[in-house]
């Protein structure tokens, strides 16, 4: 009687959000992956079926760049967030005292309070030829005239960073603190130095909060469109911005679909690769 009521008691606590996930997530997704089989002949949509779309994505170069620009870009963001985050995360868990980790981790947290767009914006004013960091630069004598830092790939890929290095910080530092103290001692029992010790015990029992903290900034990151868009002035073509053009001044709405799809293959892929990884006890 109790092995009865245990599958349907399931049900009934995950049916509320199933049908949620249902309705506002995978139909949407639904409709978005078959319109993008439709295709947009002048001012209608013809519905029949057809691969147009994708063809056209593939064979015509400006979207293959925005794709390439993407990659390029999230790429970047992750490898810099990554080597900016461990640094802080291991002396966090290994050099801070327990008492005054929590709160160093709020601190860390409170750019996640701020405004997404709010912080575009600050970084374009400390980046624009009249910001702070040409300021400092002519000021100590590095140069001698402003230089182009604002609506280029070095400033989105600078926001990227500043706006992911924490949550980066935050996985790498929950699988830090899951490594046994045993371990670490062990090894320098046994005569490993301290960069042995990194090297065979601390780092590889790490990287499943590294790989957590890299796929979910590559996730937010190749979706972003506010950022690239803001910091990056739009110079240099992304694949979200080129999704936003088609709907926004094409109205090309199965192309868009299209678009859409490609980069949800994309993120599908990359989590593929790192599923194995994607957990914060490696497990």
């Amino acid at each position: 009687m109790t092995q009865n009521k245990t599958p349907r008691k399931g049900w009934i606590l995950t049916g509320p959000a199933l049908i949620w996930t249902s309705i506002f997530f995978l139909a949407p997704m639904g409709m978005v992956i078959a319109y993008s089989f439709f295709r947009r002949v002048g001012g209608s949509i013809d519905t029949s079926p057809s691969l147009y779309n994708y063809q056209r994505i593939f064979d015509e170069p400006v979207f293959l760049d925005a794709l390439k620009n993407s990659l390029e870009v999230v790429l970047i963001t992750v490898v810099v967030s990554i080597l900016v985050a461990y640094p802080f995360a291991y002396i966090l868990a290994y050099r801070v005292p327990p008492k005054w980790q929590r709160p160093l981790l709020l601190l860390a947290v409170l750019p996640f309070w701020t405004s997404y767009v709010v912080r575009s914006y600050s970084w374009l004013l400390v980046l624009a030829k009249n910001g702070v960091v040409n300021g400092m630069m002519q000021t100590t004598g590095l140069i001698s005239e402003p230089v182009s830092l604002a609506n280029t790939r070095l400033a989105t890929v600078i926001g990227f960073v500043h706006f992911f290095t924490m949550l980066v910080s935050l996985t790498i530092y929950a699988s830090l603190t899951q490594i046994p103290d045993s371990y670490r001692k062990a090894a320098r029992d046994l005569g490993a130095s301290s960069p042995m010790t990194f090297l065979r015990i601390t780092l590889p029992l790490s990287m499943p909060g590294v790989v957590v903290g890299a796929f979910l900034t590559f996730v937010l990151a190749i979706g972003d469109f506010i950022t690239p868009q803001i910091l990056g002035g739009g110079q240099e073509l992304l694949l979200p911005q080129a999704i936003m053009l088609q709907v926004q001044r094409r109205g090309d709405f199965p192309l868009a679909a299209a678009l859409s799809v490609i980069l949800l293959v994309i993120v599908i892929a990359v989590y593929g690769v790192s599923a194995k990884r994607l957990t914060l006890d490696g497990k």
